[in-house]
Protein backbone atom coordinates (compact mmCIF):
# COMPACT_ATOMS: atom_id res chain seq x y z
CA UNK A 1 0.00 0.00 0.00
CA UNK A 2 1.32 3.42 -0.96
CA UNK A 3 0.27 7.04 -0.96
CA UNK A 4 0.63 7.29 -4.73
CA UNK A 5 -1.27 10.37 -5.92
CA UNK A 6 -2.45 8.73 -9.11
CA UNK A 7 -5.62 6.95 -10.19
CA UNK A 8 -6.86 5.47 -13.44
CA UNK A 9 -10.43 6.55 -14.12
CA UNK A 10 -12.65 4.69 -16.54
CA UNK A 11 -13.58 7.90 -18.38
CA UNK A 12 -12.07 9.85 -21.26
CA UNK A 13 -9.82 12.83 -20.62
CA UNK A 14 -12.45 15.37 -21.70
CA UNK A 15 -14.90 14.03 -19.12
CA UNK A 16 -12.22 14.28 -16.43
CA UNK A 17 -11.30 17.80 -17.53
CA UNK A 18 -14.93 18.89 -17.23
CA UNK A 19 -14.98 17.59 -13.65
CA UNK A 20 -11.95 19.79 -12.93
CA UNK A 21 -13.18 22.96 -14.64
CA UNK A 22 -16.83 23.39 -13.70
CA UNK A 23 -17.40 24.51 -10.09
CA UNK A 24 -20.60 22.49 -9.68
CA UNK A 25 -18.77 19.38 -10.92
CA UNK A 26 -15.76 19.97 -8.64
CA UNK A 27 -18.18 20.10 -5.71
CA UNK A 28 -19.14 16.49 -6.43
CA UNK A 29 -15.67 15.23 -5.47
CA UNK A 30 -13.59 17.91 -3.74
CA UNK A 31 -13.92 17.75 0.04
CA UNK A 32 -17.43 17.54 1.47
CA UNK A 33 -20.48 19.73 1.80
CA UNK A 34 -19.71 22.74 4.00
CA UNK A 35 -20.54 26.43 4.21
CA UNK A 36 -17.10 27.34 2.87
CA UNK A 37 -16.86 24.62 0.20
CA UNK A 38 -17.73 26.90 -2.73
CA UNK A 39 -15.22 29.55 -1.63
CA UNK A 40 -12.50 26.92 -1.18
CA UNK A 41 -13.17 25.46 -4.63
CA UNK A 42 -13.06 28.92 -6.18
CA UNK A 43 -9.74 29.72 -4.50
CA UNK A 44 -8.04 26.44 -5.39
CA UNK A 45 -9.32 25.82 -8.93
CA UNK A 46 -10.45 29.19 -10.30
CA UNK A 47 -8.20 31.89 -8.81
CA UNK A 48 -5.95 34.04 -11.07
CA UNK A 49 -2.99 31.82 -10.11
CA UNK A 50 -4.51 28.74 -11.78
CA UNK A 51 -2.89 27.71 -15.08
CA UNK A 52 -4.78 25.59 -17.60
CA UNK A 53 -2.73 23.53 -20.05
CA UNK A 54 -3.60 24.49 -23.63
CA UNK A 55 -4.34 20.87 -24.50
CA UNK A 56 -6.42 20.32 -21.36
CA UNK A 57 -4.06 17.67 -19.99
CA UNK A 58 -2.55 19.70 -17.15
CA UNK A 59 -3.85 22.05 -14.49
CA UNK A 60 -1.76 24.00 -12.00
CA UNK A 61 -4.02 24.85 -9.07
CA UNK A 62 -3.54 27.63 -6.55
CA UNK A 63 -0.53 26.72 -4.41
CA UNK A 64 1.36 25.09 -7.27
CA UNK A 65 0.15 21.48 -7.16
CA UNK A 66 -0.29 20.04 -10.66
CA UNK A 67 -2.99 17.76 -12.06
CA UNK A 68 -1.88 15.75 -15.09
CA UNK A 69 -4.27 13.82 -17.34
CA UNK A 70 -2.87 10.99 -19.47
CA UNK A 71 -4.97 8.75 -21.74
CA UNK A 72 -4.37 5.04 -21.05
CA UNK A 73 -6.05 1.90 -22.48
CA UNK A 74 -8.52 1.70 -19.60
CA UNK A 75 -9.40 5.39 -19.44
CA UNK A 76 -7.47 8.35 -18.07
CA UNK A 77 -4.64 8.36 -15.55
CA UNK A 78 -4.99 11.35 -13.24
CA UNK A 79 -1.91 12.29 -11.23
CA UNK A 80 -1.27 15.05 -8.73
CA UNK A 81 2.28 16.31 -8.32
CA UNK A 82 2.85 18.28 -5.14
CA UNK A 83 4.64 21.60 -5.23
CA UNK A 84 7.90 21.90 -3.30
CA UNK A 85 7.39 22.62 0.40
CA UNK A 86 8.20 26.12 1.59
CA UNK A 87 9.37 25.36 5.11
CA UNK A 88 8.88 29.00 6.10
CA UNK A 89 5.25 28.98 5.05
CA UNK A 90 2.36 28.78 7.50
CA UNK A 91 1.21 25.76 5.45
CA UNK A 92 4.42 23.77 5.93
CA UNK A 93 3.09 21.92 8.99
CA UNK A 94 0.02 20.89 7.00
CA UNK A 95 1.93 19.52 4.01
CA UNK A 96 1.21 15.84 4.73
CA UNK A 97 -2.45 16.67 5.38
CA UNK A 98 -2.63 18.28 1.95
CA UNK A 99 -1.05 15.21 0.35
CA UNK A 100 -3.52 12.94 2.14
CA UNK A 101 -6.35 15.24 1.15
CA UNK A 102 -5.45 14.96 -2.53
CA UNK A 103 -5.37 11.17 -2.18
CA UNK A 104 -8.90 11.23 -0.75
CA UNK A 105 -10.21 13.68 -3.32
CA UNK A 106 -8.89 11.94 -6.45
CA UNK A 107 -10.50 8.73 -5.22
CA UNK A 108 -13.75 10.68 -4.79
CA UNK A 109 -13.21 12.06 -8.32
CA UNK A 110 -12.86 8.53 -9.67
CA UNK A 111 -15.98 7.43 -7.80
CA UNK A 112 -18.03 10.39 -9.02
CA UNK A 113 -17.08 9.79 -12.66
CA UNK A 114 -17.36 6.01 -12.67
CA UNK A 115 -20.44 5.59 -10.48
CA UNK A 116 -22.44 8.85 -10.42
CA UNK A 117 -21.31 11.06 -13.35
CA UNK A 118 -24.61 12.97 -13.35
CA UNK A 119 -25.41 12.54 -9.67
CA UNK A 120 -25.46 15.01 -6.81
CA UNK A 121 -23.98 13.76 -3.58
CA UNK A 122 -25.02 14.48 -0.04
CA UNK A 123 -22.20 14.14 2.46
CA UNK A 124 -21.60 13.69 6.16
CA UNK A 125 -18.22 14.63 7.57
CA UNK A 126 -16.58 14.50 10.96
CA UNK A 127 -13.08 14.53 12.39
CA UNK A 128 -11.89 13.13 15.69
CA UNK A 129 -8.75 13.50 17.83
CA UNK A 130 -6.17 10.74 17.93
CA UNK A 131 -6.04 10.33 21.69
CA UNK A 132 -8.82 7.72 21.56
CA UNK A 133 -7.12 5.66 18.84
CA UNK A 134 -7.30 5.10 15.08
CA UNK A 135 -10.79 5.35 13.59
CA UNK A 136 -9.87 2.72 10.99
CA UNK A 137 -9.05 0.27 13.78
CA UNK A 138 -11.98 1.20 16.00
CA UNK A 139 -14.44 0.80 13.13
CA UNK A 140 -13.07 -2.68 12.35
CA UNK A 141 -11.61 -1.78 8.95
CA UNK A 142 -7.97 -2.75 9.45
CA UNK A 143 -8.32 -6.07 7.62
CA UNK A 144 -10.68 -5.34 4.74
CA UNK A 145 -9.92 -7.21 1.49
CA UNK A 146 -7.87 -5.89 -1.41
CA UNK A 147 -9.22 -3.05 -3.58
CA UNK A 148 -11.87 -4.33 -5.96
CA UNK A 149 -12.82 -7.23 -3.70
CA UNK A 150 -16.33 -7.52 -2.23
CA UNK A 151 -16.80 -7.12 1.51
CA UNK A 152 -19.66 -7.47 3.97
CA UNK A 153 -19.36 -6.51 7.62
CA UNK A 154 -20.98 -4.89 10.60
CA UNK A 155 -19.23 -1.64 11.41
CA UNK A 156 -18.51 -0.76 15.02
CA UNK A 157 -21.32 1.78 14.54
CA UNK A 158 -23.72 -1.19 14.48
CA UNK A 159 -24.58 -0.63 10.81
CA UNK A 160 -24.42 -3.59 8.44
CA UNK A 161 -22.64 -2.57 5.23
CA UNK A 162 -21.57 -4.31 2.05
CA UNK A 163 -20.06 -3.39 -1.30
CA UNK A 164 -16.52 -3.38 -2.64
CA UNK A 165 -13.24 -2.05 -1.33
CA UNK A 166 -12.67 1.10 -3.39
CA UNK A 167 -9.07 1.71 -2.31
CA UNK A 168 -6.59 1.24 0.50
CA UNK A 169 -3.46 3.22 1.29
CA UNK A 170 -1.08 3.59 4.22
CA UNK A 171 -3.56 5.72 6.16
CA UNK A 172 -6.90 5.47 4.36
CA UNK A 173 -9.65 3.01 3.52
CA UNK A 174 -12.42 3.62 0.99
CA UNK A 175 -15.50 1.38 0.73
CA UNK A 176 -18.51 1.46 -1.56
CA UNK A 177 -21.75 0.93 0.36
CA UNK A 178 -24.86 -0.47 -1.32
CA UNK A 179 -27.52 1.27 0.73
CA UNK A 180 -25.85 4.69 0.66
CA UNK A 181 -27.44 5.33 -2.76
CA UNK A 182 -30.92 4.88 -4.19
CA UNK A 183 -29.31 3.52 -7.36
CA UNK A 184 -25.83 2.01 -7.31
CA UNK A 185 -23.65 2.65 -4.27
CA UNK A 186 -22.38 5.41 -2.02
CA UNK A 187 -18.87 5.80 -0.65
CA UNK A 188 -17.26 6.05 2.77
CA UNK A 189 -13.64 7.07 3.29
CA UNK A 190 -11.92 6.79 6.67
CA UNK A 191 -8.52 8.45 6.98
CA UNK A 192 -6.14 8.43 9.91
CA UNK A 193 -4.20 11.69 10.22
CA UNK A 194 -0.58 12.17 11.30
CA UNK A 195 0.46 14.07 14.39
CA UNK A 196 1.38 17.73 13.91
CA UNK A 197 3.49 19.21 16.68
CA UNK A 198 1.69 21.90 18.70
CA UNK A 199 -1.39 21.63 16.45
CA UNK A 200 -2.53 18.01 16.47
CA UNK A 201 0.03 16.31 18.72
CA UNK A 202 -1.82 12.98 18.94
CA UNK A 203 -2.93 12.77 15.33
CA UNK A 204 -6.55 12.14 14.49
CA UNK A 205 -8.96 10.69 11.95
CA UNK A 206 -11.66 11.91 9.60
CA UNK A 207 -14.63 10.27 7.92
CA UNK A 208 -16.41 11.34 4.71
CA UNK A 209 -19.69 9.63 3.84
CA UNK A 210 -21.03 10.31 0.32
CA UNK A 211 -24.66 9.37 -0.35
CA UNK A 212 -26.81 9.69 -3.48
CA UNK A 213 -30.56 10.23 -3.80
CA UNK A 214 -31.50 8.94 -0.37
CA UNK A 215 -34.75 10.06 1.21
CA UNK A 216 -34.81 12.08 4.42
CA UNK A 217 -35.50 9.02 6.60
CA UNK A 218 -32.62 7.05 5.07
CA UNK A 219 -30.25 10.00 5.40
CA UNK A 220 -31.13 10.45 9.05
CA UNK A 221 -30.59 6.73 9.70
CA UNK A 222 -27.10 6.83 8.18
CA UNK A 223 -26.25 10.04 10.03
CA UNK A 224 -27.51 8.64 13.33
CA UNK A 225 -25.32 5.51 13.18
CA UNK A 226 -22.18 7.56 12.56
CA UNK A 227 -22.90 10.38 14.99
CA UNK A 228 -23.80 8.05 17.85
CA UNK A 229 -20.57 6.09 17.33
CA UNK A 230 -18.55 9.32 17.14
CA UNK A 231 -20.03 10.69 20.37
CA UNK A 232 -19.49 7.44 22.27
CA UNK A 233 -15.91 6.86 21.10
CA UNK A 234 -14.64 10.42 20.73
CA UNK A 235 -16.65 12.47 23.24
CA UNK A 236 -14.65 15.68 22.68
CA UNK A 237 -15.23 15.70 18.90
CA UNK A 238 -17.62 17.95 17.00
CA UNK A 239 -20.90 16.49 15.64
CA UNK A 240 -21.33 15.44 12.02
CA UNK A 241 -21.97 18.08 9.43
Amino acid sequence: MTNNLSVVINSDAQQVWTMLREPAKVAQWHGWEADDQAAEINEIYFSPNVIEGADHTSLVVDGGDVFTLKPVPTGTEVSVTRAAVDHNSEWAAWDEDITQGWLTFIQQLRFALERHPHGKRRTFFFSVPGNEGSAIEKLGLSDVPKPGEPYSLTLATGEEVSGRVWFRSNHQVGLTVHHYAEHGEGLVIVADQPAIKDIRPEGGSLVIVSTYDLGAHQLESVRSYWDKWRAENYPTSEPLH
